[in-house]
């Protein structure tokens, strides 16, 4: 159970709109305290200040209770996906062009997210993943497709996510349906969640994430990624403002330290976070675990110092991954971990920059039968990035769900 980082901060558990693990875990602490409003630039329209004229202004669909029943079944317990702090997430078909309930196996599949009235988690955050998500669009975040909002009912539906979380694949959580990640899908993965957070920091976004972390990484069939749960999200700084002032909140062992300390909250802690995702990736443990030996229950005190060089980093590089990289390719990796996890923001890469190293570091795609060391270094200069190339992610584009 993580601790709470201040006063009034309540533990939940994770979610997930695909496949996930019927135990999620309990290492969650969050303070549900949103603004309904978002200010945003370029091509992203400003967030009515009421909470109806928010839910009018977007082209999503809003779903009766009656039809969401009828989609997932009635809820039935063999439909649920995944359970967490905010409800149970369910599976359901919804016809493609009407959006009406579809008979089980045909139409369109969905992710239905139903609020437990008796959670920790409330009104605020789903007002939240509706005020995101129903006016951003990317092909590294989630789709969201509709809402219901009726007497006591609050819920949100999501495109469906096949391969479930990258969480469960990595710690294999869910058992023997989530195969491990080889290194190549571990890189694609690493990649497509850098291009989602690049462009939540864009100037067409400027959102701040708050709660990156593997659990929040959905897997379509091809293993493309895609950033879930806006809940935490915030608006970044505006003007002259170097960061927003928050509560505290988030998830135990991948918030910031400066965050933690001042409650300062900024792009780089962002960029902090995905530092740690990256460090499990590279040693396929958990960033906090209590069941390790003493000294190894935190990821990063415990393994950043073994990545320095080659030779250190075999001790605690994943034992799985034997003969499916390079070793030069992975100290690169764990350079590009040390420096998102550096003490002082100002020396971690922004995200445009992460994205850019990343796409150089994929490998040609018939690396795991033969592996072979790059046969050109490239100079790492300035954050220890690559100088050369421009940032190649995914544009936004216009949303299908917003008119």
């Amino acid at each position: 159970m993580g601790a709470c980082y201040s006063g009034g901060i309540k533990a939940v558990s994770p979610f997930h709109t695909g496949f996930s693990s019927k135990n999620p875990s309990r290492d969650v602490v969050r303070y549900l305290s949103h603004s309904s409003s978002k200010a945003s630039s370029g091509s992203i329209p400003q967030t009515p200040r009421s909470e109806g004229e928010l839910l009018q202004s977007l082209n999503l669909k809003n779903f009766s209770f009656s039809e969401l029943k009828t989609a997932t079944r009635n809820f039935r317990p063999d439909s649920v996906l995944g359970e967490g702090g905010f409800g149970s997430v369910f599976k359901g078909w919804i016809d493609q062009h009407s959006l009406t309930a579809a008979k089980p196996g045909t139409g369109m599949v969905i992710a239905v997210k139903r609020l437990n009235q008796e959670g920790f988690q409330g009104h605020k955050e789903w007002l939240a993943e509706i005020n995101y998500l129903g006016q951003l669009y990317h092909p590294n975040l989630v789709k969201l497709i509709g809402y219901c909002l009726e007497d006591e009912h609050r819920l949100l539906v999501y495109e469906f996510m096949p391969r479930g979380s990258m969480e469960n694949h990595l710690f294999r959580t869910g058992g023997p349906y989530y195969q491990p990640l080889s290194w190549n899908l571990r890189i694609k993965i690493a990649l497509g969640a850098a291009r989602g957070l690049a462009f939540l920091h864009s100037a067409e976004a400027k959102v701040i994430y708050r709660d990156f972390k593997t659990s929040n990484i959905l897997l379509d069939a091809k293993y493309n990624a895609k950033l879930s749960d806006f809940g935490l999200a915030r608006d970044g700084p505006t003007g002259d403002k170097s960061h927003v002032s928050t509560r505290v909140m988030g998830t135990y062992g991948y918030a910031a330290p400066e965050y933690l300390a001042t409650g300062h909250l900024t792009a780089k802690s962002d960029v902090y976070s995905f530092g740690v995702v990256l460090l499990e990736l590279i040693c396929g443990k958990r960033a906090i675990d209590k069941n390790r030996p003493s000294g190894q229950h935190n990821l990063v005190e415990w393994a950043t110092p073994y990545l320095t060089n080659k030779r250190r980093l075999l001790h605690v590089i994943d034992a799985g991954l034997e003969g499916q990289y390079s070793l030069t390719q992975a100290q690169k990796v764990a350079t590009l971990a040390l420096l998102c996890l550096a003490i002082e923001p100002k020396s971690r890469p922004n995200m445009d920059e992460v994205v850019r190293e990343l796409e150089q570091l994929q490998e040609p795609k018939d690396v795991t039968k033969s592996p072979k060391p790059p046969s050109k270094e490239r100079r790492l200069t300035g954050h220890g990035l690559s100088s050369d190339g421009r940032t190649a992610y995914p544009r936004p584009s216009a949303s299908p769900h917003y008119a």
